[in-house]
């Protein structure tokens, strides 16, 4: 029984708990209260701006080449003999100035030969001197002979008559006949041995003429006997040594010309056409003009930097552009010459531009008229975010003709005026409310870097 009680107890207990409850959840609801709403004002977000306008643009091209010596002597022999005298600087790397003597090799046959030539024009001289001695002597003669012809025509004619007449006898017509047939071959015989004289004049001209010519021979190989440097010069390989034997066209050594050197830059070709343009005089009308003669080459500004070296620096100029693109790299090959390279060098922080020397070049060129230019970092895919009149964000399409460093150069879809956000923005959504901050200090350094002043050590 008294269990019976008990449960019945329990669920007494538990029923009253949960009417409890639902009166008490019952109470809770009819009395609550609303939730108050407030209206969040919209935050605007600050940005940074620059305002697009036109600016003096320096056009660039970049690129990397290889340095060598505008001009090299490769010293080969022309003629053989004994090396008797060589420099005792003739080694490699040694800097040596004009007119050095660096190497002479034995000259005693060329000086007999010079002497033989020299004895063999005397002699072909003296031989037309006596030709001509020869000459007026004959002529001389010549006219004596003619004279006594004369007299003999005279005397044969005056006997004819006499002998038609039978005054003289017939044998002293023969006889003045045979007087005037020899002096007429006395007048012939001079008359042929004026005219051989020209063709014996010939043959002795030639042979001086010849004489002539191994004479000049042999003193040009006399010369070429001594090395003397050309220019002032730098040594590269040298393979001659005193008392050795050399042959005709054996290499002697090598040198390099200190006047200038040369670096042959690949450039990329979009670059190159961008400042051949800007370069480009326009063709007179009525007139026409060579390429090489429209293209100012002066107007180009032409910078070199060792690679891996910083502040070592050339500069030079745009001497010409070679012919056809490089084969590997399909890059139009730029010929950049520095006058005096070995000037102003102070080894090692400034060495002098070397053979074999990696170099970047930079070359640039004013743009014929005021490009839009912004940083290349606030173009997104083709696309500009903007500030519009309302301080909100409008996001534009726009064609960038060409980047050059850290600006991006517009050909269409701005104006100048217009301001462009150059922030990075989390989320960029048309119509976002923003605050913008003009970057002055960003506006400027954007105009010196189209100037070309600013990041001039910037790799291409």
């Amino acid at each position: 029984m008294r269990p019976a009680i008990r449960r019945l107890g329990r669920g007494l207990a538990v029923l009253i708990g949960v009417v409890v409850g639902a009166a008490l959840l019952v109470v809770f609801v009819a009395n609550r209260q609303a939730p108050e709403r407030e209206e969040a004002a919209a935050s605007a977000t600050p940005v940074r701006i620059v305002e697009v306008r036109p600016l003096e643009l320096r056009l660039e091209a970049r690129g990397h080449g290889v340095a060598r010596p505008a001009e090299t002597w490769q010293a080969t022999a022309n003629v053989a003999g004994r090396v008797v005298e060589r420099h005792p600087e003739l080694e490699s790397g040694t800097l040596l100035p004009e007119g050095t003597l660096m190497v002479a090799l034995d000259p005693s046959r060329y000086e007999l030969a010079i002497a033989e030539a020299e004895a063999e024009l005397a002699s072909l001289a003296g031989e037309l001197a006596q030709l001509e001695a020869e000459e007026e002597n004959t002529r001389r003669l010549l006219g004596l002979e003619q004279q006594a012809l004369g007299l003999a025509e005279q005397e044969l004619a005056r006997i004819e008559r006499l002998a038609d007449s039978g005054s003289v006898s017939r044998s002293q017509r023969d006889e003045q006949r045979r007087s005037t047939l020899g002096q007429r071959q006395a007048v012939a015989s001079l008359e042929n041995s004026l005219a051989l004289l020209p063709s014996r004049r010939e043959v002795l001209e030639a042979q001086r003429e010849r004489a002539a010519v191994r004479l000049a021979q042999a003193r040009q190989d006399l010369a070429d006997t001594r090395f003397e440097a050309p220019y002032d010069l730098r040594l590269a390989e040298v393979e001659v040594e005193l008392h050795q034997f050399v042959g005709t066209g054996q290499r002697l050594f090598q040198a390099e010309s200190l006047a200038a050197a040369e670096v042959e830059a690949h450039i990329p070709i979009a670059m190159m056409r961008r400042l051949m343009a800007a370069i480009l005089a326009e063709e007179p009308s009525g007139q026409g003009l060579d390429l090489d003669e429209r293209l100012d080459f002066s107007a180009v500004d032409a910078e070199l930097f060792l690679a891996g070296a910083e502040g070592v620096g050339w500069s030079g100029e745009l001497v010409r552009v070679a012919s056809g693109l490089d084969p590997t790299t399909r890059t139009i090959r730029a010929v950049v010459r520095v006058d005096h390279p070995y000037r102003d060098a102070r080894p090692p922080d400034r060495p002098p531009l070397q053979r074999d020397m990696y170099v970047r070049t930079r070359l640039s060129a004013p743009s014929p008229e005021p490009k839009l230019a912004i940083p290349a970092s606030a173009v997104h895919q083709s696309e500009v975010w903007l500030v519009d009149g309302e301080a909100r964000l409008e996001r534009r399409a726009v064609s960038v003709a060409f980047e050059q460093g850290n600006l991006a150069v517009i050909a269409g879809g701005l104006e100048a005026g217009e301001r462009v956000v150059v922030d990075d923005l989390p989320a960029a959504i048309a119509g976002m409310a923003l605050e913008p901050r003009r970057d002055e200090a960003l506006e400027a350094r954007i105009a010196e870097q189209a100037l070309g002043e600013a990041h001039r050590e910037a790799q291409p």
